[in-house]
């Protein structure tokens, strides 16, 4: 039995660990090169999947985008002009993490009001369900154990078909 539970998380682990979408025929031939390439791609988001870096997608519009990121790097360019020039592309949107500007201020503070407005509604819907007491002597009208006055009473009595 132990060993079976081993086995099985044996093949958990090794199912868990990521898999890269690079192909073989996109990694450059210098490793200095590709390193800078997949550093890049991390910090690249794939347009098409939305919350997979470059580096971790399949779909073909991310492969495009990591072959021109490795066309840069042969160019020369640096990884701070490779990610200005994808920015210059497609827009800060590319990014997996964008920066704090005028233009990004939603997605840096939506979240925290999103959830600021959701502890506000929880606390005013538990506030709202919570039981009411009346203090003893708030009521100045003369109500008996059922909280009716006499008159209120003798109403429902009558109603009920109780005549008293």
């Amino acid at each position: 039995m132990i060993r079976l539970l081993g086995v099985i998380l044996l093949i958990s682990a090794v199912w868990a660990t990521p898999s890269y979408a690079v192909n073989p025929d996109e990694v450059l031939a210098d490793p200095e090169m590709e390193e800078n390439a997949r550093a890049v791609s991390r910090h690249l988001r794939c347009v098409v999947c939305q919350n997979q870096s470059i580096d971790d997608s399949d779909a073909e519009l991310a492969r495009d985008m990591r072959v021109l990121v490795r066309e840069r790097i042969v160019a020369g360019d640096t990884n701070r002009e490779v990610l200005d020039y994808m920015v210059s592309r497609y827009g800060n949107y590319v990014l997996l993490k964008p920066p704090f500007q005028a233009s990004t201020y939603v997605l840096w503070i939506g979240p925290a009001v999103i959830l600021l407005l959701g502890m506000i509604a929880i606390g005013v819907f538990m506030y709202q369900r919570r039981p009411r007491t009346v203090p003893v002597g708030a009521n100045k009208r003369n109500t008996g154990a059922s909280g009716l006055t006499d008159e209120e009473r003798k109403k429902l009595d009558k109603l009920m078909g109780k005549d008293s």
